[in-house]
């Protein structure tokens, strides 16, 4: 029968389960990356596991997040992160190699093998060709001690392409479109799958960023075929060798179909505070900013940043401008350098940062307070940038350079003919900054910092719990809300109790005290509960805290299998309009959730408050039942022997 691409990589990797979208499979997984913000805890899970050398094809440890140094805390765990990677197999990429998804792409991605990585930007390797997923931590670590990944099978909607995109207009005014067309949560459940014939005037970098900022629908990945174009990006990277064609049937079918005439696109950009708050540059033009930045894993290659530098070249940024340029790896910077762009960028003004994802999550460069700042980043959620009450609005690199230089929201159109950037023909390969394990790690000591504390479990589910609703939240609840990042914060990213002051906070100040003080208590949310980041977080602190359950009207993807990864019910409402009848604070009772669960029967939610009866439902597969009822996956994996 004909498969579409997704299919075909989900066929060849398939080791359980039916490829029925809906239902669970499990998937084996080749290559695994983690980053140093979700990659310490992942390490001490997969230590707590007891297996000595990872059984994935290739697994790559990054530091590219917490790269402030203000006092040990970071460098602590960045030699955790190094000597734990060389005593178990796995390849460790240095600090100042870059962010882990634009070096995974250069150096590592293959078409057709799959990945799985402790970040939700993951799927940016879609753009080679490879079935990239993001999850959390300790499901990254499961696969990296030899165990499959079980996820719902996605159902696949083409985007099918056609004509190729006009001047000035860039690969992030398609996925901002797409965010316009189908929201945050449009994406859920879904692989959307790019095909047509304007799929072959997008080059490798700019599949790349469509793929990437993909995680923003929800989606479970996105995906580019391998073709030829694919095979001159490889073969500049001195890889053509792990190129395959690899493309869908022709008579393949898909579960939906979307239509998208690049040649009818414009640029855009995505307003506060969230990705599908899009709109024309046009109706911005004028407005003020303070601060540009460039870069992040959505929009810094080498053929992003020699366009700004073509755009700046000559001029100066505006006199009420702060500008910065984060380039995505070692590779982009040095060629950046060798070809004069870098000089380019300084002498108009830019501030050039490292090779990392600073600013993006909150790592230095925030706003002033209440200003409006414009990024080539990929989240705009409120107080991701630093400043509580910064403006973060999201747009193309070019958009980004030709404001950056008049301090108003431009229309790059308006600057005439666009810069002519010609695709490398050769990378510059130097892989000098990734560190290759022993073959033998077993004499290698791992060194752990003060700041890196024991792993917390929980006892299996109650049979009953009856606790108070510490907190009702609206729709797309990100986990940024539940778990910060930031300078302040991540630090303490090895360091769960700690990390408990902080947790939804940015919703509730008093949270964390009020949580301390119930002991148990259960949490009550709208749509999309935990959209965003993968961080397992934003599961293992509220764990922490005594958090017993999550009764949302729905869940995003990777957040809802953290939770039950970390022994916390994921209830949905079997009416949503219920969600209207619980208040606050509301004492809540869920009499026989044990039996239920294992049973696969609806849970009834008694309010003692208000002497209401409530239908929840747990709707979970065999697997998740037996990991939720053991407490969460390390207990169900020591259970297991």
């Amino acid at each position: 029968m004909p498969y579409n691409l997704t299919q075909k990589i989900i066929r060849d990797h398939l080791v359980g389960g039916e490829m029925i979208p809906g239902e669970e499979i499990a998937l084996r997984i080749d290559q695994t990356l983690t980053q140093d913000a979700t990659g310490t805890m992942a390490y001490l899970q997969f230590e707590a596991m007891g297996i000595p050398r990872v059984r994935t094809e290739l697994s790559v440890s990054y530091v590219d997040h917490n790269m402030l140094q203000g006092d040990f805390r970071n460098a602590d765990d960045h030699r955790y992160l190094q000597t734990v990677a060389a005593r178990h197999g796995i390849f460790f990429s240095r600090p100042g190699n870059g962010i882990c998804h634009q070096v995974h792409l250069e150096r590592f991605g293959i078409p057709g093998k799959t990945l799985l990585g402790s970040d939700s930007h993951t799927p940016t390797d879609g753009g080679l060709g490879a079935l990239a997923i993001g999850a959390g931590g300790l499901d990254v670590a499961a696969v990296m001690a030899g165990r499959p990944f079980y996820v719902q099978m996605p159902e696949v909607v083409l985007v099918q392409l056609t004509g190729s995109l006009p001047a000035w207009v860039s690969a992030k005014d398609v996925i901002l479109h797409l965010l316009d067309l189908l929201s945050v949560k449009g994406g859920v459940g879904k692989v959307m799958e790019y095909g047509g014939p304007g799929v072959a005037s997008l080059d490798i970098p700019q599949r790349a960023t469509i793929t990437n900022m993909g995680a923003e629908l929800g989606a479970t990945t996105s995906i580019f075929c391998s073709d030829e174009i694919t095979r001159r990006f490889l073969a500049a990277q001195g890889r053509e060798a792990d190129w395959r064609p690899l493309c869908a049937d022709a008579d393949a079918s898909y579960d939906d179909v979307i239509e998208i005439d690049l040649s009818s696109l414009e640029p855009l950009v995505a307003k506060p505070h969230s990705p599908d708050n899009v709109a024309p540059i046009g109706a911005l033009a004028g407005q003020r900013l303070s601060q540009v930045c460039i870069g992040s894993c959505t929009n810094s290659s080498v053929a992003d940043l020699e366009t700004v530098a073509a755009i700046l070249r000559g001029k100066t940024v505006h006199p009420s401008v702060s500008l910065t340029v984060s380039p995505g790896s070692k590779q982009a910077l040095t060629m950046i350098a060798l070809s004069g762009a870098l000089a380019d960028l300084v002498a108009a003004g830019a501030r050039i940062l490292e090779s990392s994802c600073g600013p993006c999550l909150g790592m230095g460069q925030a706003p002033g307070s209440g200003a409006v700042t414009l990024r080539s980043f990929n989240r705009n959620f409120r107080g991701r940038s630093g400043t509580p009450d910064a403006l973060i609005y999201l747009a193309g690199a070019e958009v980004c350079a030709a404001s950056a230089l008049t301090g108003t929201f431009t229309d790059p159109r308006t600057l005439g003919h666009p810069p002519v950037v010609p695709t490398p023909e050769r990378y510059l390969v130097d892989d000098n900054l990734i560190v290759q394990p022993p073959e033998d790690g077993n004499n290698v000591e791992v060194i752990r910092g003060p700041n890196i504390k024991p792993l917390t479990t929980r006892a299996p589910l109650q049979d009953t719990i009856q606790a108070p609703a510490l907190l009702v939240m609206g729709d797309n609840v990100t986990t940024d809300d539940i778990m910060p990042a930031g300078a302040e914060i991540l630090p303490y990213r090895s360091n769960v109790p700690a990390l408990s002051a902080y947790a939804l906070t940015r919703i509730d100040p008093s949270f964390p005290e009020r949580a301390q003080d119930a002991g148990e208590s259960i949490l009550v949310a709208g749509e999309n509960y935990g959209q965003g980041s993968s961080r397992e977080h934003a599961a293992l602190v509220p764990m922490y805290l005594g958090i017993q359950a999550v009764i949302a009207k729905s869940f995003a993807r990777i957040h809802r299998a953290n939770l039950i990864n970390f022994g916390i019910a994921p209830l949905t409402f079997d009416d949503p309009s219920d969600y209207e009848m619980i208040a606050q604070d509301d004492e809540l009772r869920l009499a026989g959730a044990r039996k239920a669960i294992s049973e696969g029967l609806p849970i009834r939610l008694e309010s003692l408050a208000q002497g209401i009866e409530i239908v929840l439902q747990c709707e979970l597969s065999e697997r998740e039942r037996h990991v939720l009822l053991a407490g969460g996956l390390l207990n169900a994996i020591r259970d297991a022997g």
